[in-house]
């Protein structure tokens, strides 16, 4: 259904409600795609620009210049359409200024020298739009110091993303599993409270919704997950990521072990577990390093049998900031060292810690002390090179072994509970959009590259422990 006031602007059912919020509550408009979350935001605007007149100070950013072509077109048809030739338009600054004095601005934010521009400038409205290309909230949650205006007007912000993306991750965390669609809730990181605002190509009523359906079927005919996500705008753990057909809760994720099995007495190679690490390294980014174990095809100590050749992923060291999955610690490789050989004895594991590793980790950096694979080698950690390989061939086998978990005929990837980073992270990563084959390498898929040296890592050997422990 459809409302058209004297001014020919036409408002769905959809867009009626996120008016009716009340203006001192932010909103999250997230969806599908076709979902008019665009005009929407149009609404919005001509509402408080209405209400507040000059006092109505408006941002709206998107990550490029050449992303803001669209929604400035239709801002421009659309005020003109309500003020005409009385709102005045500078193309060059991408600026509207209204006849009642209110002030409209659109930017481009894409890294930390384009805030400059908006450093100490103030605004009582902040629209991001298409929020999922921003990998991480750090330059929006700094943005919105920006947001500032008088006592007698109330100061917004909203944000317009569909599901996949970069972003993805963070921005469900954040708005979309807090509470149900249309509840208000608060969000610590802003200290503000939100509304969750979803919509769908079928709350859009000024589309052909059956014509641009079927376009966005024949843009992903071959990924389910995605088309769910593109059509439906579900938010939900996996749809339309990279692993989403692959990866499920109740097939992957394990109890946390206790202890590591017993091996029995007398036991030859071929019925013992092996263990190993397998690392991925970062400094200004997150290290990440898993503790595996290879089965033999055996119960494991959660009671669960593993089919032969299946990994379990039973410990975790990731060095991230809390809430900041893309910002490591900076630690130094000797307290590294150190946080890997600690998770190694915990596990009753004997001799030094030992591994794979990806080929950065030995490439010699310049110091004499030789590679970082060297440095952690004098400090007790020995890696070797994961096999070779592209990347694709990397993500292939992962993603067989993620689909083959639950089968009893055939070996999985499993993963323990207590892996926080990787149930963080790996769900959440998003196909790159110029090679659908390969992760999109913007997103923190450091959990994903160390499981991946894992997965094709071919010299796992028998590690002893004190059955003891």
């Amino acid at each position: 259904m459809t409302e058209q006031n004297n001014n020919g602007l036409q408002y769905s059912d959809f867009q009626k409600l996120v008016l009716m919020l009340p203006q001192v509550y932010d909103i999250f408009l997230g969806g599908g795609r076709g979902g008019s979350k665009s005009y929407t935001i149009v609404l919005l605007i001509l509402r408080l620009v209405w209400e507040f007149k000059r006092k109505a100070r408006i941002l709206v950013v998107r990550k490029t210049y050449k992303g803001l072509a669209d929604i400035e077109g239709l801002f421009l048809e659309v005020f003109r359409l309500v003020y005409g030739k009385a709102v005045k338009f500078n193309q060059s600054e991408h600026v509207f200024r209204f006849p009642n004095g209110a002030y409209l601005e659109l930017g481009q934010l894409e890294g930390p020298g384009d805030y400059d521009k908006y450093q100490g400038r103030s605004f009582t409205m902040l629209v991001v739009d298409e929020a999922q290309q921003y990998a991480t909230p750090e330059l929006l949650d700094r943005l919105r110091s920006n947001l500032r205006g008088p006592k007698d007007m109330p100061i917004r912000q909203i944000m317009a993303a569909n599901p996949g993306g970069p972003g993805h991750y963070w921005l469900a965390r954040r708005y979309v599993f807090q509470a149900k669609p249309w509840e208000p809730f608060f969000d610590e990181n802003s200290k503000r409270t939100w509304v969750y605002a979803p919509s769908t190509y079928k709350d859009n009523p000024f589309i052909d919704q059956s014509e641009y359906e079927e376009q966005i079927r024949a843009s992903c005919p071959h990924d389910e997950e995605l088309l769910r996500s593109w059509l439906e705008g579900d938010w939900a753990v996996a749809r339309g990521a990279f692993f989403a057909s692959v990866l499920e809760e109740k097939r992957n994720a394990v109890d946390n072990w206790e202890h590591l099995p017993t091996i029995p007495y007398g036991a030859d190679s071929s019925s013992k577990w092996h263990y190993f690490l397998a690392h991925d390294f970062g400094s200004s980014a997150p290290s990440v390093t898993y503790l595996i174990a290879k089965s033999p095809g055996d119960q494991a100590p959660d009671g669960k049998y593993y089919p032969r050749g299946s990994l379990v992923l039973i410990d975790e060291l990731a060095t991230s900031v809390p809430g900041q999955p893309s910002h490591g610690l900076g630690w130094t490789i000797d307290r590294l060292a150190d946080g890997i050989t600690d998770m190694w004895k915990r596990w009753k594991l004997k001799g030094k810690p030992t591994g794979c590793a990806d080929d950065a980790c030995f490439a010699a950096h310049g110091h004499k002390s030789g590679s970082i694979a060297d440095e952690l080698k004098a400090h007790g950690v020995t890696f070797q090179r994961a096999k070779k390989g592209s990347r694709q061939y990397g993500w292939e086998v992962m993603r067989r072994l993620l689909a083959d978990a639950g089968k009893m005929d055939k070996p999985g990837l499993y993963i323990a509970r207590r892996c926080g980073y990787f149930w963080e992270t790996v769900p959440y990563l998003s196909r790159d959009p110029r090679n659908p084959e390969d992760l999109d390498s913007r997103e923190p898929d450091h959990s994903a590259d160390a499981v991946r040296y894992g997965c094709t890592y071919k010299k796992a050997q028998i590690v002893p422990f004190s059955p003891m422990g």
